[in-house]
């Protein structure tokens, strides 16, 4: 299977209900690396890195997040993929 990375901003209701640490987590359950963090725009910033299945089910969990969530909007670009390992918010 080929590795794929994608980035991928979030808007709507997604800063302060626990977006970026149920993003974490869903990212490691999928075995996804990367990062998710809060935009001073109000949207979230998630770099999804990994296997493309794994990837794509990522994105689309983030399209509905978790239940705290009130996503409205998903933007997303396809990068070359940079060898990240690991899951952090900030």
């Amino acid at each position: 299977m080929s590795i794929i990375a994608r980035k991928i901003w979030v808007s709507g209701r997604v800063q302060g209900v626990s977006f970026r640490y149920y993003t974490q987590c869903e990212a490691e359950r999928l075995g996804v690396s990367g990062y998710a963090r809060n935009l001073p725009d109000g949207r979230v910033e998630v770099l999804a890195e990994g296997q493309a299945p794994a990837v794509r089910q990522l994105t689309a969990w983030l399209r509905k997040g978790p239940d705290s969530a009130n996503v409205t909007g998903l933007e997303e670009n396809d990068i070359a993929p940079t060898g990240v390992r690991g899951f952090e918010t900030g």
